[in-house]
């Protein structure tokens, strides 16, 4: 049996976007000596906006956007990858997914407390 409500909906949602996210910043740092590389990055915000969106009108996953990052240094070989930037962003998308984990795990703790309610 699977019990589904919109907050878990969101919150699913919420940690694919930050896994994408992980993800995408993982790829960077993976070519970070691939000459011409153009660092790819995501908005976070414009893309759970979008999705909380999509979950209120029923609908299902869209794409995530993903776009060059404008505004970074190019070095010689034309890649633009900044660790330190990476880095930070890797953190970002480590935080949000154990804050969406916490919450997940809060909201089943909820629905697992209203079905054991009776026996108490």
């Amino acid at each position: 049996m699977q019990v589904e409500t919109m907050l878990s909906d969101q919150i699913a949602r919420f940690l694919d976007l930050s896994a994408a996210e992980a993800k995408l910043t993982a790829a960077n740092m993976a070519n970070i000596d691939t000459p011409g590389y153009r660092t790819v990055g995501m908005d976070f915000e414009a893309e759970m906006g979008q999705a909380m969106n999509d979950v209120a009108e029923n609908r299902g996953p869209t794409r995530v956007r993903v776009a060059d990052v404008d505004g970074l240094i190019s070095r010689p070989d034309g890649n633009n990858v900044s660790m330190d930037r990476e880095s930070l962003n890797l953190a970002e998308a480590q935080l949000r997914f154990k804050t969406g984990v916490a919450l997940l795990r809060e909201q089943n703790q909820r629905v697992m407390d209203a079905i054991h309610a009776d026996g108490k």
